[in-house]
């Protein structure tokens, strides 16, 4: 049972007569009317634990979309159900309106709409909803808690896809699909043509020169040249370092979601490219795995093995990547290490795997930069900012120092601020690519 603000307005305005009359039984008198009405007001109300609930949920909603889910009330009684209702969803999943007013006739069923708008990705549960059913006067009103489980799975919004397009236009470019007035070198063949003034004669193919015959002539022969282009069907394996550090938030996003946002670009690059690519994400256990995918697929599976994960309070376990790499494949691939490169005590595990990874691969390590030490560094007005600013420079020196050790182990690194993290991954990727080092 609920007491409404009708009710208590109700003993309220008993002191007017008390006060006129003066007399202490009116008191008693007034408390006893007001409480029998609200007892009669309350055995009028429908019984909300009578409702019959019924919820359907949308599919699978990307992080910061709109979606609507529809609750279905039948009132099987036979009172008029006057009534507030709220869906048990999170917070985090912005339900709007969170507060439903109903008023479902006898044996008449209502659908109520809420709008979800999730603001972290994973499932989003609702377990229950709550009806208070009112009287006719709104005095006291019954409650319960009816168990109306539902839950909606959000995955990441993968933001980054608008720069999709330009990075596959430099790969079109680099592969020879599009007209460019440089020639991208390549190192895997492609085909055969004629010799043109400007070529390499070092790609001259003598064998198929002297098998070819000039048909005007009928003797002799026409210079036959080999053309390549950028290597396919390479390795991408892609390692997210879910651990402590991960769960950091820059700019209102944890470094996990950036990782993520720039694992879903590189592979949906790679994946253009005709390249394979594998994801693993892994803390001391691996907690999402993604292989043998391509094309449409490929992406799917990531968004969907990424959406449950969230950080794990525990430090990263670099010593079994080297097995971990070993177990997705055993040729040479392009491996990138997200993680976090902030604190050179931090980046141990990771700098003492990196010698054995790099002797077998092509070793890129990406890690986001908070662009707030960035701006501290500039503002010096007072003493209280110049503290600041040696405070943001040691960080970025932290940064440099550890990336100067990854560079001399033999590795590349990929710093920028989470808007920037994956199309500079993209870049260098591409750049990889061109270089034939893939």
């Amino acid at each position: 049972m609920a007491i409404t603000g009708w009710f208590v307005s109700l003993l309220a305005i008993g002191v007017v007569p008390i006060v006129l009359l003066d007399d202490p039984a009116a008191l008693w008198v007034w408390i006893a009317f007001v409480v029998v009405l609200g007892a009669v007001d309350l055995a009028v109300a429908a019984s909300p634990r009578r409702v019959l609930l019924e919820r359907r949920l949308p599919g699978p909603v990307r992080l910061g979309e709109t979606v609507e889910t529809t609750l279905y009330l039948t009132n099987p009684g036979g009172r008029r159900l006057r009534a507030i209702m709220r869906d048990g969803w999170p917070p985090s999943a912005a339900a709007s309106p969170s507060r439903h007013r109903l008023d479902v006739p006898a044996g008449e069923r209502r659908a109520v709409t809420t709008l979800l708008t999730p603001f972290r990705r994973g499932e989003r549960r609702a377990a229950h909803v709550t009806i208070r059913s009112f009287g006719p006067l709104r005095l006291v009103a019954r409650q319960a808690s009816i168990a109306v489980s539902g839950s909606i799975s959000v995955l990441p919004p993968f933001n980054s896809r608008k720069h999709l397009p330009s990075r596959l236009a430099r790969l079109r470019e680099l592969d020879g699909a599009t007209s460019v007035m440089v020639r991208g070198p390549g190192t895997e063949f492609d085909s055969l043509r004629d010799y043109v003034r400007g070529d390499d004669v070092r790609s001259i193919d003598w064998r198929a020169t002297a098998r070819r015959g000039d048909p005007s002539t009928g003797s002799g022969s026409k210079l036959v040249v080999r053309t390549w282009r950028p290597e396919r069907d390479r390795r991408v394996v892609i390692v997210v370092d879910s651990g402590r550090t991960s769960a950091a938030r820059i700019e209102n996003e944890p470094r996990l979601d950036t990782a993520f946002e720039s694992a879903l670009l590189l592979a949906a690059l790679a994946s253009r490219a005709g390249d394979r690519v594998d994801l693993v994400v892994y803390d001391r256990r691996a907690r999402g795995r993604v292989q043998g995918a391509s094309g449409p697929e490929l992406l799917n599976r990531m968004v969907t093995a990424m959406a449950p994960i969230e950080p794990e309070l525990i430090e990263m376990d670099w010593s079994a990547v080297p097995g971990l790499v070993r177990s997705v494949t055993s040729q040479h691939s392009l491996v990138v290490l997200a993680t976090s490169i902030d604190a050179p005590g931090a980046a141990r595990g990771l700098l003492s795997v990196l010698p054995q990874l790099a002797h077998r691969h092509t070793v890129l390590v990406s890690s986001v930069v908070d662009p707030s030490v960035v701006a501290v560094t500039r503002e010096r007005a007072n003493r209280a900012e110049v503290y600041r600013a040696a405070a943001g420079e040691r960080a970025l020196l932290d940064v440099a120092r550890v990336s100067a050790a990854i560079r001399q182990l033999g590795a590349e690194v990929v710093t920028a601020s989470p808007a920037d993290l994956p199309p500079a991954l993209a870049d260098r990727y591409i750049a990889l690519k061109a270089a034939g080092r893939l």
